[in-house]
């Protein structure tokens, strides 16, 4: 059996794993199992995790506690962006307890605008710090990295990059499709250039892809669609877009770029207590679960393939760690504006 077949195999497991540890979510909530009637007893959650998951997860946890949970999902095309904009917008009144992220940077900058509530997790203990805010605002696990996506027998002449400035080269950037970098893990990935190449390398990328011809499309998922349907040679996109389409049969390749230190961009996962909610209480249980390593071990066995923070998760599951590059996540965030800014001037014109 090969490699694929044997992570596939295992992926099938992940909704097992979730109910083998279903009844240590009642201990991770703290708490006696709650009455479903008890309207004080729910949560509304933001959440851009991908549905299929978030909603296995999520019904596991009502079904351990009693905890109800009105889940709002983000869409394709907005990604975590318009949840970002909506918690922004219901600052003095918020509609929402919890917020759960496919990535981290977005929410930084809501932490930054004292968008959450400070927060230290129980469960959290063993993340390494770097995952978590000094001030305890967020907590980040569960890894996807930045990747191209091709088909080695469909390249051709096209060469095959090993660095990302060479994607919005005139030989490459005509067969390359993006997601819009005002959304989404794409939008963080383009402020981790401007933060590690410097505003005017990072402009001349941007410049490049949209002069030589690179196709901009809504999401990570619809620049794999754009590969598989041979609109495109290659995918600026996360690992789970690319592990997903291998699932349904697409003979694609995922290969990590050099960001310029010898590594690849990173994202994690994040988890933050909206200031004001409702039900804190309730909200702190669901907290609690969501940083779990029971929840990291089921993303990493999900047909997501997230990399879990915790190395011994990682030692368990036999999973390496892919090379990262070294650019701090605050940089990153202090580049966001800036980046999204050159966006819109260069691309969304």
């Amino acid at each position: 059996m090969n490699r694929i077949h044997i992570r596939l195999a295992v992926s099938v497991a992940w909704l097992a794993t979730i109910g083998l540890g279903g009844a240590s979510v009642a201990r991770l909530a703290g708490c006696k199992r709650a009455n479903p009637g008890d309207e004080s007893a729910s949560v509304r959650l933001y959440y851009s995790v991908d549905e299929g998951f978030a909603r296995a997860v999520l019904e596991r946890f009502t079904s351990e506690t009693g905890i109800k949970i009105a889940a709002i999902p983000d869409s394709e095309a907005g990604k975590t962006t318009g949840l970002v904009n909506r918690i922004r917008a219901e600052a003095n009144r918020p509609h929402a307890d919890v917020f759960w992220s496919s990535e981290l940077f977005n929410t930084m900058l809501l932490a930054r605008e004292g968008m959450f509530e400070p927060y230290d997790p129980p469960t959290a203990a063993d993340v390494p710090a770097r995952f978590k805010d000094e001030g305890r605002r967020w907590t980040a696990t569960a890894l996807r990295g930045r990747v191209i996506a091709f088909d080695p027998s469909r390249m051709g002449d096209t060469p095959i990059p090993t660095t990302w400035e060479q994607l919005a080269e005139a030989d490459i950037a005509p067969h390359v499709a993006f997601a819009n970098p005002l959304f989404g893990t794409t939008r963080g990935h383009v402020a981790a250039m401007f933060a590690a190449w410097g505003k005017e390398r990072g402009r001349a990328f941007l410049t490049g892809l949209r002069g030589n011809g690179a196709l901009m499309v809504d999401g990570n998922s619809a620049a794999v669609r754009a590969v598989i349907a041979g609109r495109a040679k290659i995918a600026m996109t996360d690992t789970d877009d690319v592990w997903v389409a291998q699932g349904s049969g697409a003979t694609l390749t995922a290969r990590y770029l050099d960001m310029g230190d010898g590594g690849t961009l990173l994202i994690p996962c994040s988890v933050a207590l909206i200031k004001g909610g409702s039900n804190a209480a309730a909200a702190r249980k669901l907290v609690d679960y969501l940083v779990s390593a029971d929840v990291e071990r089921a993303l990493a066995l999900s047909d997501s393939r997230n990399v879990p923070v915790r190395e011994p998760l990682r030692r368990e599951l036999e999973v390496s760690l892919p090379p990262a590059t070294s650019i701090p996540f605050d940089e990153i965030a202090d580049a966001m504006d800036e980046s999204a800014a050159a966006v819109r001037e260069i691309l969304i014109r």
